[in-house]
């Protein structure tokens, strides 16, 4: 079966050819490190791994980068309330990101690169685009020529001449045209800047991406994705800057999420209906919010609401009370072959699972599938005498659809006895150091993994709840 991807750039649903065999190169914007990521940005982080699952799934080595940008207005704004450096505040929120992400489900990218880190590739890149006359200096500020690129608005389908600015375009008189972005910012009095040719400054928002793309990944790349906000100006600025820089196509295949919606109403700061993730894993399991993501083709808007919530969550217990079952059935389960029409749904649910993942990564009906599974499995287990072969095929094939999904709750990672053991005397030499955050760190550990620590006169004693 062939994987085809819809691209943004040709508006159609492209037959996915990598520029190298068997390997993909894929980049996703990541967020502004300023604050918890809402359920907005959480979407195209659930989608994205789920894309670089699948491909792995089927043979693909992926090198998957997810930037942060850790320097920004909004950072130094929240800086200066936290009463915090910049760099503090970012720090402080990229864990944050972690533990939000890492709570979904999300596996950590090949790399997370940060604006900050790579001031000097962003530096040489303008350069580059001076060298070429793409860019100009005002008092400071760099701008990038947009109509020396011919192209400029191919991505987002709109004519130069037409073209609606965003929010983040920023009207400046001293620009040769309206539509010029900003490469770098001159700063202002007590900002966070880094030296540069035109003075202290900090990188614009677009170019932070192109120069990182570019040193991670190289000149072109397979896939570029982000959410459909980012489609214009950022991504269509982003094309612009690498092809006049390289000469070549920056990426092969755009992909774009559709944007979530709060109780049939668009997410937006002005409404103040934003939800962050950090606050929904307090009530909602993060099983039942990727579900809820994943429900919905990825293209479309996605309606946050108790009602959908409860549609996801309902569907997950569906799921989980056949898995329980046939792991209950499992336990005392005879030997003997695999029964005829558990063989024949295994094989047409992943027939149907395959097709619907290579036909633009459809996860609603991936999810479809899943139930397939569900109804050829509750009869069969209805059933007096059932076989253990015929329970484990149905076992394996539901781990195989959630190593892509990734819905279903994984069990808790147990610690070897010999493990527990060399944490006590880590703990104990900690007490005696007197480094009782230390200390403290390995009795959680321990008690997170179900360890229960008993001091008695011979010593301490653990045993598993």
């Amino acid at each position: 079966m062939v994987l085809k991807i819809y691209n943004t750039l040709t508006r159609a649903k492209d037959e996915f050819q990598p520029l190298e065999s068997g390997k993909v190169k894929m980049y996703v914007c990541g967020p502004t490190v300023y604050d918890y990521i809402h359920i907005g940005n959480a979407r195209p982080m659930v989608f994205f791994d789920v894309v670089r699952r699948y491909l792995e799934s089927i043979n693909y080595e992926v090198n998957y980068v997810v930037n942060f940008t850790d320097v920004d207005d909004k950072l130094i704004k929240k800086a200066a309330q936290m009463e915090l450096s910049v760099p503090e505040v970012a720090d402080m929120f990229i864990q944050k990101f972690y533990e939000d992400t890492e709570g979904l489900g999300i596996r950590r990218a090949t790399l997370n690169p940060r604006v900050t880190e790579n001031i000097d590739e962003i530096i040489v890149f303008i350069e580059g685009l001076f060298e070429k006359d793409f860019a100009y200096e005002r008092g400071g500020d760099v701008y990038f020529r947009t109509t020396q690129f011919t192209e400029y608005g191919k991505l987002s389908h709109q004519n130069l001449d037409e073209l609606q600015f965003g929010i983040r375009v920023e009207v400046d008189d001293r620009k040769e045209n309206p539509q010029d972005f900003v490469l770098w910012k001159a700063a202002k009095l007590g900002e966070i800047s880094w030296d540069s040719p035109w003075g202290q400054g900090r990188p614009g928002w677009h170019i932070e991406c192109s120069a990182m793309v570019r040193k991670y990944l190289g000149d072109t790349i397979d896939i570029h994705g982000g959410g459909q906000d980012l489609q214009f100006p950022h991504h269509e600025c982003e094309i612009a800057q690498s092809e006049c820089l390289t000469g070549h196509p920056m990426a092969n295949y755009w992909m774009h999420n559709g944007y979530i919606n709060i109780d049939n109403e668009k997410m937006s700061k002005s409404l103040g209906n934003g939800v962050n993730v950090n606050q929904l894993l307090k009530t909602i399991s993060p099983q039942t919010l990727r579900y809820f993501m994943l429900s919905v083709h990825y293209r479309n808007p996605l309606n946050f609401s108790e009602e959908t919530i409860e549609q996801a969550n309902n569907g997950l217990a569906r799921i989980e009370n056949c898995l329980a079952n046939i792991k209950h059935r499992l336990s005392t389960a005879p030997e003997g072959e695999v029964a005829e029409e558990i063989l024949h749904a295994v094989a047409e649910v992943q027939r149907q699972f395959e097709l619907k993942m290579n036909d633009d990564f459809n996860t609603p009906d991936a999810i479809t599938a899943v139930f397939e599974l569900v109804s050829a499995a509750n009869p069969y287990l209805q059933q007096a005498e059932v076989t253990r072969s015929s329970l484990q095929l149905l076992l394996e094939r539901f781990e195989t659809m959630d190593k892509v999904l990734g819905i279903l709750a994984q069990p808790a990672e147990q610690l070897l006895d010999q493990e527990i053991e060399q944490l006590i005397i880590d703990r104990t030499e900690a007490r005696k150091s007197k480094n009782w955050a230390r200390a403290d760190e390995i009795r959680d550990l321990l008690t997170e993994k179900g360890i229960t620590l008993e001091d008695t006169a011979q010593g301490i004693r653990w045993r598993r709840k």
